[in-house]
């Protein structure tokens, strides 16, 4: 058991996965994702998290009360920050505040879609980005926490 808590973030629209936009985004609902992470997580003895919002400042606000105003912060963070992965200095800055790793995830390939979504304010701070690879992608963040924490 590792005693550790992970976050998992969704940004703006991601509560319509499994109805907007199937053909880009997939079939599986953000509850499913969740459902499916939590269990996992719990599985390796990791407490998960999970937020979505539409609202940058609930983001903002979130990551610090699980962060820097927590008496137990968490250990990390997976996020997918939708289109605030193109406007958010304010998330990012929270992020760095934070300073514990997170691995960014979205659900198609950012860079085979349009140049705006080709900039993410995140990348660079990131321990990773997954990208292109639909849900599966969050999967892959937490077997990364899963095995930075053994």
């Amino acid at each position: 058991m590792t005693n550790k808590t992970i976050a998992l973030i969704n940004g703006a629209n991601l509560h319509l996965l499994g109805k907007r936009e199937p053909d880009i985004y997939g079939s599986t609902t953000l509850h499913d994702i969740e459902h499916r992470l939590t269990k996992k997580a719990l599985e390796h003895g990791i407490k998960l998290i999970t937020l979505q919002s539409n609202h940058e400042g609930q983001i903002v606000d979130f990551i610090g009360e699980v962060g820097l105003l927590s008496s137990s912060p968490i250990d990390g963070i997976i996020i997918n920050p939708a289109a605030f992965t193109h406007t958010s200095v304010a998330i990012r800055d929270a992020l760095a505040a934070l300073n514990k790793p997170f691995i960014e995830v979205h659900l198609s390939n950012v860079h085979a879609r349009e140049s705006f979504r080709q900039h993410s304010y995140f990348s660079d701070k990131a321990v990773g980005v997954i990208c292109g690879l639909g849900d599966l992608g969050y999967d892959m963040a937490l077997d990364w926490f899963i095995a930075h924490f053994q």
